[in-house]
């Protein structure tokens, strides 16, 4: 009810703008029409006053004349730079106000999204704690409520991080300290790390040793990881997800390959923006909130590299992440 309302006011204030704009444009060209108007009066009387018998007669009327031309000239001049710049300054009110209504509308679902991310971990973790609190448990069952809280303290450090993170880039305050690093063990790092912790599915690995490169551990530690938590949450839990580390020459790539329904070209230009989640957030049964890929964009770009989306064969995508070293 709400979002059609907003989409209905909108639609109004777009109407709005419109129309005064093409009044505006409107008014412009009957100006331009009554000056000339007046212009070419003027003239007519001063044609009438001349005198055919005066010596200077084809002086005078060519003075007249060129008063006219000139005049014309000036209002068409002037009136085309106002409509021009009438024209341009309305675009770019339009653009800017209909850019601030998508992302007023992209942190309303942002909103949503850390709010049931951030109440579903916190209510698994206090039901759990209850249940070994107020019952006595066998060893096996005990052990499952303990590895299902660590899980989801596992997600809201994930997703705190992200936040905290995208939010320091942003301003600026995020102090780097790149350093050479194994790039090969923190990937597969990160790779043993959601085996454990997913042990059901199916994650495996082509990481080539020794690669080195010069940046900052913890945000290549959660560009890595935004990747695999991705693939794994677009991916049927049946299919695998592939991590593939190679260099060649003074490149370094690190491929994510998932075997998902994966994504179509339009979606491909928007995912990497911020707070962009395809769907509507209200009915939506994939967990996220939309910074992860921005974020890994982000920190992609901040150490010389860059991130690209390609299909994946018969099914699914690739995530690349490409490192000038």
């Amino acid at each position: 009810m709400i979002s059609a309302y907003k989409q209905r006011k909108l639609t109004f204030i777009t109407f709005v703008y419109w129309f005064l704009l093409l009044f505006i444009t409107a008014a412009w060209i009957w100006w331009f029409i009554s000056l000339q108007q007046q212009n070419d009066q003027m003239r007519f009387y001063k044609l009438l006053q001349l005198n055919k018998d005066d010596a200077a007669y084809e002086q005078k009327l060519f003075l007249v004349n060129d008063e006219h031309s000139r005049k014309t000239a000036q209002y068409i001049s002037e009136g085309i730079t106002f409509v021009i710049l009438t024209l341009i300054g309305a675009l770019f009110v339009y653009r800017s106000v209909r850019k601030q209504f998508m992302l007023n509308r992209q942190q309303q679902n942002f909103m949503m999204a850390v709010t049931h991310e951030l109440k579903t971990p916190i209510a698994v973790i206090n039901l759990s704690l209850e249940t070994l609190l107020k019952r006595k448990l066998d060893e096996e069952k005990q052990q499952h409520f303990i590895k299902t809280s660590l899980q989801e303290t596992e997600r809201l450090n994930e997703l705190v991080s992200n936040i905290l993170i995208t939010s320091q880039l942003e301003s600026g305050n995020y102090l780097s300290t790149k350093e050479s690093l194994d790039f090969s063990e923190l990937v597969d790092k990160c790779v043993i790390y959601f085996t454990a912790r997913f042990p059901s599915r199916s994650i495996t690995k082509n990481i080539e040793e020794n690669i080195l490169i010069n940046g900052e551990s913890l945000l290549l530690q959660l560009l890595i990881n935004n990747l695999i938590s991705n693939a794994l949450k677009y991916s049927p839990k049946e299919k695998p997800v592939h991590i593939k580390l190679i260099s060649n020459n003074n490149t370094v790539l690190l491929s994510v390959i998932d075997e998902g329904v994966g994504i179509n070209e339009e979606e491909k230009k928007k995912v990497f923006t911020k707070f962009y989640r395809s769907g509507d957030e209200t009915v939506r049964n994939t967990k996220g909130t939309g910074l992860g890929l921005y974020l890994c964009k982000r920190i992609a770009e901040s150490h010389n590299g860059k991130i690209s989306i390609v299909n994946n064969q018969p099914a699914g995508s690739i995530f690349n992440v490409e490192f000038k070293v």
